[in-house]
């Protein structure tokens, strides 16, 4: 019994033991249940004084009546740090109470800028993100900070130092000030290739954006250095090879090595140029039934025996793409393989149209516009919202908005849609000022006109973000002025319709008579093909010439002026009565050219002139039309294409004049030689008009040319003349052959080229044939050879020309040396 008892007794204790140790746990799990999650009944907030209590609760997202863990506190102190409108945030909880406590940010009271002057504080200001008004915040300054040195680096100034200060200016308030010391502007010093020996250094250095320091880099700004300009030209590397047939070319490396001591890069790319192709057998092929593969062979771009170029692979793409949609094969896809021979160098395309899969464009997400209208993008895609997916056309509407000269990149990219058959286009831009203040200068030789010329524009190429072409101009030289407005709304009515007009003013006071010149025009334009465009336009000026008070009166025989009794000039004005009433004043009888009475007064020494000064102002009321079919690789500095033109304008409805004027004009463009990029062109153009409707074609309709038609010449030069006057003519032709070159020793990156020229040309054809002293009314051709220096300078092109008149009539007028000028910046 005594043994039970000892038994119970243990047991007894152990279940007490137990018992207790439960009780234990059951606390331990109870407080920890109670730490993982309390209700909250209330929040008290401590510490604000300008954020109100209910604005802090709001950022909490706490609500009352809930639970809150440890965790949740956690969120509740990043929550409110996120806001940016506090320097700590403690949260803590008491029984059913959350005690939020915060230390609020100093508001920034200015923003300044210390030690700038390459960048303004204007520009500085949109780099930086902290603002007036605006919560302090140390992490933002720091970001801000980067964002300086970067603005700096973007402008050629890599080794710039940047520091914020915080000053106290009273309770809660700061100013924030950033110090910059700008240091000197980083250079290029050399930019070298390694591996190439297809195309040498120079011919590279063409291709790419980045350019070595030299005298007028301070206004080019091309020798900037950034990583990712160099990534940039590396791709117009890539595609600079794969266009010229070396189908394995490859960028091996590119790295960039700053000098610290001259504060210079050395910029190294080795390349890999392969061997050079041709295309091979090029067939397509059709998996798709109803597509008649033997009809589509119009549309390749690339042929057998060509050299390989990547781009027309591209090309030949699209036009397969666009001929399979518009014959209803919407998902059809086409894939072009390769068929690489290594032995004879040749790579033969099959172009395989399968059926591709049945995807669906949900939507098109434009990012990165903040100037550009969203439908200035989207009107650039054949492909909309709810229309079957094509790849191919995503990328020509990408190479759409490249061309428009709008951004600095465009990136198009896909994502999954909400259902497996939609996809998501995503497009982002990067923008670039689409604005240019132009000033131009020069110097006239010969002519009518020689002498300092200037002109003055301001050109928006993206106006208020919508796509729009707007300039002002004016023109001011020695002895002329005008003034010029134009617009242009690329996409009226939300078509391919470029519509816009035109408005202008000119005088000149120089030559045989003054031109006053008043008048516009409405013009559309409608693309037929992606190269061939169609134009309309509604045109009406009206022009007075010769001086509104007359010129001075002189005697045909000794050239003396004509003066009254106080020895004012006697002038001839329209509706002057006989010249011969002034018999008294002159001290004798007016005489014309032949020293007999003049019956009319005299303007010029040509009859039929003024004849038609005296009918003016006369007024022009036509309408034009054109076809322009239009190739060009560039429309500054082509190197090949086509550019061929050809229309009719038509005068007669309403206004004085009646004719009918038809012009036409084509030009072409090769590389002759790539390495020495020696680049050939031939143009021919040529013209007519008549008078319509039976009555006589004025004199002022006709055509008058001369360096425009054959350099050497003046801008009347040539042609149709009454006593040394131009009458112009009715019928023009000529042709011209160039070639430009880089000149030798001088570095390209200077942008000088060198040019060979010769013109053959003849204006002729008169309805004043017959009349007195008229001569040149004959087809003789004129002809010249000439040397020419151009100049692509920061301020635009220059151009000097010597030309030499091979084939002339004595009554022309030359002038072997002429001089553009035009600026740009």
């Amino acid at each position: 019994m005594a043994g039970e008892k000892i038994l119970r007794a243990s047991l007894s204790a152990a279940s007490s033991t137990a018992v207790l140790a439960l009780a234990i746990v059951a606390m331990q799990a109870g407080s920890i249940a109670s730490a993982e999650a309390a209700v909250v009944n209330r929040i008290d907030v401590r510490g604000n004084t300008r954020v109100e209590d209910n604005t802090i609760r709001s950022f909490s997202q706490v609500q009352t009546g809930t639970n809150l863990s440890e965790a949740g506190q956690d969120a509740v102190v990043q929550r409110l740090f996120s806001t940016g409108l506090f320097a700590d945030v403690r949260v803590s909880q008491s029984g059913g109470t959350l005690i939020i406590e915060v230390d609020e940010n100093a508001i920034v009271n200015q923003v300044l800028f210390q030690g700038n002057s390459k960048l303004k504080d204007e520009q500085l200001t949109q780099a930086v993100q902290t603002s007036p008004r605006g919560a302090y915040s140390k992490a933002q300054v720091d970001a801000d900070v980067e964002a300086i040195r970067e603005a700096y680096t973007g402008i050629g100034r890599s080794d710039a130092l940047v520091s914020a200060q915080v000053q106290q200016v009273g309770p809660g308030r700061v100013n924030v000030i950033y110090n910059v010391q700008e240091g000197d502007r980083t250079k290029i010093a050399q930019i070298s290739f390694v591996g190439n020996s297809f195309y040498g250094d120079s011919r590279l250095k063409q291709v790419i954006a980045l350019r070595e320091s030299g005298i007028l880099s301070f206004i080019q700004r091309n020798d900037i250095y950034a990583e990712e300009r160099l990534r940039m030209d590396e791709e117009a590397l890539r595609k600079f090879y794969y266009n010229r047939g070396f189908a394995d070319f490859r960028v091996i490396s590119s790295n960039a090595q700053l000098d610290p001591n001259d504060n210079t890069y050395f910029i190294t790319i080795t390349v890999d140029e392969g061997e050079r192709y041709t295309f091979g057998d090029v067939r397509i092929d059709s998996t798709v039934d109803g597509v008649d593969a033997e009809a589509l062979y119009s549309e390749l771009e690339t042929r057998s025996g060509e050299v390989y170029s990547a781009e027309d692979v591209e090309e030949t793409l699209v036009n397969l793409t666009d001929r399979l949609a518009g014959s209803g094969f919407a998902f059809a896809q086409v894939t072009p393989r390769g068929n690489r021979d290594f032995a004879s160098r040749t790579i033969g395309v099959d172009y395989v149209i399968d059926q591709g899969p049945r995807a669906y464009v949900e939507r098109l997400e434009i990012r990165g516009n903040d100037k550009t209208r969203d439908y200035v993008i989207r009107r650039e895609f054949d492909v909309s919202e709810g229309d079957a997916f094509n790849q191919v056309l995503v990328q020509r509407a990408k190479q759409r908005l490249e061309n428009l000269g709008y951004f600095e990149s465009v990136k198009v990219s896909t994502a999954p849609g909400n259902e497996p058959d939609r996809v998501i286009v995503i497009v982002d831009v990067v923008e670039k000022p689409t604005g240019e203040l132009s000033l131009g200068g020069g110097y006239t030789t010969g002519g009518d006109s020689e002498g300092p010329v200037a002109e003055i524009g301001v050109t928006e190429r993206n106006f208020l973000g919508r796509g729009q072409f707007i300039k002002v101009s004016a023109g001011f030289g020695t002895e002329s002025r005008n003034y010029n407005l134009s617009f242009t709304e690329p996409y009226f009515l939300g078509q391919r319709l470029a519509v816009g007009f035109d408005v202008y003013r000119s005088e000149t006071t120089s030559g045989d008579y003054d031109t006053l010149r008043t008048g516009g025009d409405i013009r559309v334009a409608a693309p037929i093909t992606e190269n061939l465009t169609a134009q309309v336009a509604y045109n009406l000026k009206q022009e007075e010439f010769g001086d509104q008070i007359g010129i001075d009166l002189l005697n045909p025989v000794t050239g003396a002026r004509f003066e009254d009794a106080n020895n004012n000039p006697i002038r001839s004005t329209c509706g002057d009565p006989n010249p011969s009433a002034y018999s008294a004043a002159f001290g004798g009888p007016v005489l014309d050219q032949n020293g007999n009475a003049a019956t009319a007064p005299r303007f010029t020494d040509s009859p039929i002139i003024n004849e038609a000064i005296c009918d003016s102002p006369y007024t022009t009321s036509s309408v034009s039309y054109a076809l322009v079919y239009n190739t060009l690789d560039s429309a500054t500095q082509p190197r090949e294409g086509f550019l061929l033109q050809a229309g009719q304008e038509y005068a007669g409805l309403g206004g004085d004049a009646e004719f009918l004027k038809t012009t036409a004009k084509g030009s072409a463009f090769a590389l002759i030689n790539d390495e020495y990029d020696l680049i050939g062109s031939v143009s021919a153009s040529g013209g007519h008009v008549t008078s319509i409707g039976g009555n006589e074609l004025r004199v002022f309709d006709n055509f008058f040319k001369g360096k425009d038609l054959v350099r050497g010449f003046e801008s009347k030069g040539f042609g149709p003349r009454q006593n040394g006057v131009s009458i112009g003519g009715t019928q023009f032709a000529g042709a011209q052959a160039e070639a430009t070159f880089p000149l030798p020793v001088i570095s390209r990156d200077l942008g000088f080229r060198g040019a060979v020229f010769a013109d053959a040309g003849t204006l002729w054809g008169s309805e004043f044939e017959g009349q007195r002293n008229v001569v040149g009314t004959d087809a003789t051709l004129r002809a010249s050879v000439g040397v020419g220096l151009i100049w692509d300078s920061p301020f635009g092109p220059l151009r000097v020309n010597y030309a030499e008149p091979l084939a002339k009539e004595d009554f022309d007028e030359t002038e072997e040396f002429s001089f553009g000028f035009s600026s740009r910046f």
